[in-house]
């Protein structure tokens, strides 16, 4: 199953909010891939609190599992009963899958280190960091570029494609930078009114 068929069945579950469960029932033999894209997906576009956090903290656990080669995605019951408002994902998807369906089209394999097992726990450890800075990310829009990348990242293990990978690690300093930008002028902006 690709990334739209998985996104668009899940857009099309009944109930005002969707459940982590409900995603994972979704979820085929590429889980973690999947899941990452999922984890990425609401924060491409400007979330209040807490959805970010929550997707951050849910991505760092699965990220982690990456790394220790864990062969499918364990979360603790107490986010398993977590979820997000149906309405706000379904908005997500509907930004999100004509994008998806173009790099679907495009994408092809290719750069197979990413795909061996050592790519595993690299890709789990990009995605940790990527994480840590989307939970530490401006309020309401800081977090959309670490989305992208996410979900760049997750495409391309979806797909088996390092280029889509890459321009998720790009995507990822991008937003890095703009974090880094933001809390400087912070700073400053405080410093000046001492």
């Amino acid at each position: 199953m690709r990334m739209s068929q998985v996104l668009t069945i899940l857009a099309n579950e009944p109930g005002e909010r969707i459940a982590v469960k409900t995603i994972f029932g979704a979820l085929s033999d590429r889980s973690f891939a999947l899941l990452v894209v999922l984890l990425g997906l609401p924060n491409c576009l400007p979330m209040p609190p807490p959805i970010p956090a929550l997707c951050a903290v849910v991505l760092i656990v699965v990220a982690g599992q990456m790394v220790f080669l864990r062969p499918s995605p364990w979360l603790p019951r107490s986010l398993m009963t977590r979820s997000v408002p149906r309405a706000d994902f379904v908005r997500a998807v509907g930004r999100a899958l004509p994008f998806v369906n173009r790099l679907e089209r495009w994408s092809q394999p290719r750069w197979n280190l990413f795909d061996a097992r050592m790519g595993g726990v690299l890709s789990g450890l990009l995605l940790m960091s990527l994480a840590i800075g989307m939970l530490f990310a401006a309020p309401f829009i800081g977090q959309v570029p670490f989305g992208v990348a996410v979900c760049l990242v997750g495409l391309g293990q979806v797909e088996r494609d390092g280029l889509l990978v890459v321009s998720g690690i790009v995507a990822g300093v991008i937003g890095t930078a703009l974090s880094a930008g933001f809390l400087y002028a912070v700073f400053k902006t405080v410093e000046s009114m001492i």
